[in-house]
């Protein structure tokens, strides 16, 4: 009994650590599939076509908007770090809110970025507002 009580001991000490060091890991596995193909794996998008997350001003000045972007995509012009972009970005419906979340928050913590982390119930609200 002893043994398997320091077992479950050990496993969550080794949990607790593990995601301490990489916090957004579920952000990073949906990021990589569901995003990096446009925005590439270290977020700087694609020369003219794709706009860079790694460093973009648009994740700040446009907080508000960024969950209904991943859910509903873009079919719009916006600036990102002074450069304008005209493609269009598909969204994707099947991701849920709390996965939603997971990616904003990875996006948001990655490259250099230094967002303040989202909350659920922040991302759950943004999306109800969503414009469709």
């Amino acid at each position: 009994m002893k043994l398997l009580l320091w077992a479950i001991v050990v496993a969550i000490f080794t949990c607790l650590i593990a995601c301490k060091q990489q916090p957004y890991q579920m952000g990073e596995r949906l990021y990589k599939t569901h995003c990096a193909n446009c925005h590439m794996d270290s977020g700087e998008g694609l020369a003219a076509l794709i706009p860079p997350l790694a460093g973009s001003d648009y994740l700040v000045n446009h907080r508000g908007e960024l969950a209904c972007l991943i859910r509903y995509g873009l079919n719009d012009t916006i600036v990102v770090n002074g450069k304008t972009f005209s493609g269009e970005m598909l969204g994707n419906d099947k991701l849920s809110e709390i996965q939603i979340t997971n990616v904003l928050n990875y996006i948001c913590q990655s490259w250099g970025n230094k967002g303040v982390p989202f909350q659920f119930e922040e991302v759950k609200a943004s999306l109800e507002g969503c414009k469709r």
